[in-house]
């Protein structure tokens, strides 16, 4: 069978509320954002595995705070000043690298009248912070933790993932997908891409059996 070029042409992954499935395992996480203005101490430390979500959900907090995005280890390299007092997220904080005086600084900048969102894939006490001070800080930061996607998240995101590249799919092929692959949100969108991939080459469509070739190869990882 003579083999085609195939293209991806999947668009930018959407980052909104109306793109966000709540799931058992993220709906407290939801929650928890959503009451922002109650948060004890003005911040909150939101802690998952790679692939639960943690980017997703600080996307929508930053839109409906009005808040500014933040990555751990460019905070030595950032003006800190202009955001006394504003919401603010950090992301991966976990791997602050180099950055503990610059986070101090962030953090007593914006607790005071704003908002401090910290996202990370451990709880502060595994972070190797050696700043005493912010070490005490955000251990004392209350957390809610994303768990890994749950069977009903996974077959929701694969769904909206085949429907956005206008692929149908047979419908007993979701649960077989679900119960085969890693438990992430990332794993569903490399398995997807791969798919198509795979699909358009061979000229074939979507089935469990072309499905199976992929995973028994080791994708995705």
């Amino acid at each position: 069978m003579t083999r085609q070029l195939a293209f991806d042409l999947a668009g930018t992954e959407a980052l909104t509320r109306a793109d966000f499935f709540v799931s058992p395992s993220n709906a407290l996480a939801l929650r928890t954002l959503d009451a922002w203005g109650d948060w004890p101490g003005h911040k909150l430390i939101l802690i998952g595995p790679e692939g639960t979500g943690k980017t997703h959900l600080t996307h929508i907090w930053a839109a409906e705070a009005g808040a500014v995005m933040l990555n751990a280890a460019d905070l030595g390299q950032v003006d800190l000043a202009p955001l006394a007092d504003r919401p603010v997220a950090v992301e991966d904080a976990d791997r602050i690298d180099g950055s503990e005086e610059a986070l101090f600084h962030l953090h007593n900048l914006v607790v005071a009248k704003g908002a401090l969102l910290l996202t990370a894939a451990t709880p502060p006490r595994d972070w190797g912070l050696t700043l005493a001070d912010l070490a005490s800080r955000m251990q004392a930061a209350p957390t809610v933790r994303l768990d890994a996607p749950d069977d009903a998240l996974l077959s929701a995101v694969l769904i909206k993932l085949f429907a956005d590249r206008q692929i149908a799919v047979p419908i007993n092929l979701i649960p077989y997908l679900v119960s085969r692959m890693p438990r992430s949100i990332g794993a569903a969108r490399t398995l997807v891409s791969a798919l198509d991939a795979l699909a358009l080459a061979l000229g074939r469509p979507i089935t469990r059996q072309l499905a199976a070739e992929v995973l028994d190869r080791g994708g995705p990882q």
